[in-house]
């Protein structure tokens, strides 16, 4: 029999801590999230040892089992906890789509698997557009009900396309990504971008940096083969590691089979890093990633 109340509204939400590592931190945020009537769903820390610089890192999603969301007073009711303690913190609305963007190239394979797994429901994503320069995928890309835009980097017009792009992303977006996007971002177009951009380097970091690594693996004779996502920063594929990857080759591979097995490690890499910052695990530490996968 109803009672005639209400149902109660429950709203997700994660909360995302680094901080300088002491006693009482998890007993204080989760005693403050109990003070609140909220419901712990998931909770992840992890601390680095004293010699390393005694670093704390948690990520806690929860249901604030009265309806209270990300701006309704959980920021001035946490931040004294936050301040006592010194933390970098930020509350997430998990219900909330992040909004991304997705650059290409000519390479089409993690393009099309990150459109596929988004249409699957894998990537909690509200996909604003996907850019690229060359006109080559605009079929597909339509086909997915995504805006496709073609935005040519010329010999001399560096400047101008990366104005362009930052006109269609600037403001618009939480994330971009580099689904084998083949040019380089510069430090003005990052900084005024303002937002994590995410790469797929065909390649295991840091071995094999910049171009042609699947070549240059060959010549080495190498015996696995990988691909690493990683944030970007203006020093070319040395941003913090997200995600990696290998497959077992031999010596009877030759380059084009490499990169015909590195795709396969690509498309499910990149995947991997793009869910796993869209859900919020990967919190940064300095140079190193701390992911909550």
């Amino acid at each position: 029999m109803s009672s005639g109340k209400q149902p109660i509204q429950s709203s997700r939400v994660r909360l995302l801590i680094s901080c300088a590592d002491r006693l009482g931190i998890v007993a204080a945020v989760t005693g403050w999230l109990a003070g609140r009537g909220a419901n712990i769903l998931d909770l992840a820390q992890h601390s680095t040892p004293a010699n390393a610089g005694g670093r704390f890192f948690m990520r806690v999603e929860f249901d604030t089992l009265g309806g209270a969301g990300v701006g309704e007073g959980l920021e001035v009711d946490f931040d004294p906890i936050g301040a006592e303690m010194d933390m970098a913190w930020r509350f997430s609305d998990a219900t909330r789509p992040k909004r991304s963007a997705i650059l290409v190239s000519r390479p089409e394979h993690c393009l099309l698997d990150l459109l596929w797994r988004r249409r699957r429901g894998e990537l909690h994503t509200e996909l604003a557009l996907v850019a690229s320069n060359h006109p080559d995928h605009e079929a597909d890309v339509l086909a997915f009900g995504v805006p496709y835009h073609y935005v040519p980097f010329g010999p001399d017009g560096k400047e101008a396309a990366e104005a362009e792009l930052l006109a269609l992303l600037a403001g618009r977006v939480d994330v971009v990504v580099l689904a084998r996007y083949m040019q380089i971002l510069s430090r003005a177009f990052l900084e005024r971008l303002g937002v994590p951009v995410i790469n797929i380097h065909h390649s295991f970091l840091p071995a094999f940096a910049g171009a042609n690594p699947y070549r240059r693996a060959h010549e080495r004779g190498v015996k696995v083969i990988g691909a690493t996502a990683h944030y970007v920063v203006e020093e070319l594929d040395a941003g913090p590691i997200i995600e990696q990857d290998v497959a077992r080759v031999t010596h009877a591979d030759d380059p084009g089979e490499l990169e015909r097995l590195g795709a396969d490690v690509e498309r499910s890499v990149l995947a991997r890093a793009v869910r796993w910052h869209l859900e919020d695990r990967v919190l940064l530490d300095g140079e190193r990633t701390v992911v909550f996968a």
